[in-house]
């Protein structure tokens, strides 16, 4: 209780939990296991994982952001915002990560990094091929650091399929990319190929 490795389990169970009971009793201060300090940061996390799993919504957003008004808070608010399994949301917060302006660069990044989730996988599969199409006009747009943040937290990963990996090669086989671009798509493609093979390594050692 109180140390680290329970921190460790906290933060394991709420990313892949589905007991929306229990992380809403988390926030309301009910349930929580001994030793375990409900922060800001693993308010953010609870009311996250509510969000992607449908339990929580926009209104649940603005009061956590109102509560904890700082530039950690308005990140944390961003990602949850682009994690809601809405179409509309999904299709506002594409059009942040890929072609707005106005919001800072580290709310931008935010956004990308709570687009994709694994459970919305139908709602977002539409998307991916619309990365590899508008990904090179996005680089383009923000400072090099900026569109290597946006790059690697808006690509498809969860979409583990040898489509990704077509979709990836079509785009690193143009001469119009920026550097950063075409580094990053390289060594996320690696990745997902490393996926696949995990993948059917498992599926034959299952058969």
């Amino acid at each position: 209780a109180g140390g680290s490795l329970q921190l460790a389990a906290a933060r394991g169970l709420i990313a892949a939990t589905t007991d929306t009971a229990m992380l809403t009793g988390w926030l309301a201060g009910k349930g929580v296991p001994p030793g375990l300090a409900i922060d800001a940061d693993l308010r953010w996390a609870v009311l996250r994982r509510l969000v992607v799993l449908g339990a929580a919504g926009a209104p649940e957003i603005d009061a956590e952001a109102d509560a904890d008004r700082s530039a950690t808070g308005a990140e944390r608010a961003a990602a949850c915002r682009a994690a809601l399994p809405d179409a509309d949301a999904k299709r506002a917060t594409w059009e942040i990560v890929t072609r707005s302006t106005e919001l800072s660069n580290r709310l931008v990044e935010a956004t990308a990094q709570g687009f994709w989730q694994p459970e919305q996988a139908e709602l977002t599969a539409g998307y991916v091929e619309r990365y590899f199409t508008d990904m090179p006009a996005a680089a383009r747009l923000r400072t090099a650091w900026v569109a290597d943040a946006v790059t690697v937290a808006a690509y498809p990963r969860y979409a583990v399929a040898q489509p990704t990996r077509e979709l990836a090669a079509a785009l690193l086989a143009r001469d119009d990319l920026t550097p950063g671009l075409r580094r990053w798509v390289t060594d996320l493609d690696d990745d997902m190929r490393r996926a696949l093979v995990a993948r059917t390594a498992v599926a034959v050692a299952s058969a």
